[in-house]
């Protein structure tokens, strides 16, 4: 019943709101998308990525250069979470024998490195960014507003959202399961522990590498500082205030912190306010959200609601 009524819900907010309003709903479903994959990646194979910014931007950069090279739409879209996850195989092979922090660390400076080379390519249009992209459509169908944007951005985060519930259902979930508990303890069981945590990088690398196809064909410009280091961490905070391990709590960590930046800017462009003030407010309040829920809800705001529901059901 929750999932029917959220269902509808969904489909009727693009016919209600305006294009203000339908903008930050669209980008509240991309973040979803990439939270998703980022709550698998740090909730099941307990790896820590500060890199999936630099998998948003490779899946808008090859869903944008097919489209203004003559592809169809469609599959230039198709394209954008295979070279994500080919380009998260390669990247991770030698990266992901490397743990904890200094991971972390590692994934952020391949997002650094890749907008950097990004803004020196001819191709890529440097820092000024391709621009002109065409309208994503199918066929004789062309997505003329916002609203078709909203319904395909929703669409895609319920795929991935069932491609997520049916890995962690699945004989492998389990596996993965045992493995964000105990690496060794996983090994020892006979779990392919090096092969697991590459196919999830690159799993969470298509999700993200989606979610920058869908973000390329709305906005029709895509360029190195569409893809900032700090949208990296507003990821991880996502994942984190909704709940790691968990496919709903993705889905609410990127609505609270999306609303809360939403909250931000425009606290930030009142008169009198700094040109620094955006990314300012923007750092602290993620730390103090990070270490807010840290202290009060360490697992999440689902799974503290969830507890909290199952102690009323108890007693009731």
């Amino acid at each position: 019943m929750a999932v029917a009524v959220v269902a509808v819900v969904t489909l009727a907010l693009p016919a209600l709101l305006d294009d203000s309003a339908l903008a930050v709903y669209i980008l509240l479903g991309l973040a979803a998308m990439v939270t998703v994959g980022v709550s698998l990646l740090m909730g099941y194979a307990g790896q820590v990525s500060l890199g999936q910014g630099a998998f948003y931007g490779i899946g808008a950069y090859t869903a944008a250069l097919l489209a203004l090279g003559g592809v169809p739409p469609l599959a230039g879209l198709v394209a954008a979470p295979v070279v994500a996850a080919v380009s998260a195989l390669v990247i991770g092979t030698p990266l992901l024998r490397l743990r904890g922090h200094h991971l972390a660390f590692a994934t952020l400076a391949v997002q650094l490195i890749l907008l950097s080379v990004a803004g020196q390519l001819e191709f890529t249009g440097g820092d000024i960014g391709l621009q002109g992209i065409p309208q994503f459509g199918v066929g004789s169908w062309e997505a003329g507003g916002a609203a078709a944007y909203a319904y395909l951005t929703w669409g895609g985060l319920a795929l991935v959202m069932l491609v997520t519930r049916n890995v962690i259902t699945s004989r492998p979930g389990r596996a993965l399961r045992a493995l964000a508990t105990s690496e060794t303890a996983a090994a020892s069981s006979g779990i392919p522990v090096g092969r697991y945590k590459l196919v999830v990088f690159a799993l969470s690398a298509a999700f993200a590498g989606l979610a920058g196809g869908i973000y390329c064909f709305y906005t029709g410009y895509v360029a190195p500082g569409s893809f900032p280091v700090l949208i990296s961490i507003q990821y991880i905070v996502m994942a984190v205030v909704g709940g790691l391990g968990t496919i709903w709590g993705a889905v609410v960590g990127a609505a609270a912190i999306t609303l809360l930046v939403q909250g931000l800017d425009g606290l930030a462009t009142l008169p009198g306010m700094p040109s620094y003030a955006p990314t300012v407010l923007s750092y602290a309040v993620y730390a103090l959200v990070l270490i807010g829920m840290v202290l009060f809800m360490p697992q999440g705001l689902v799974p503290a609601l969830t507890r909290r529901r199952r102690r009323l059901n108890t007693r009731a």
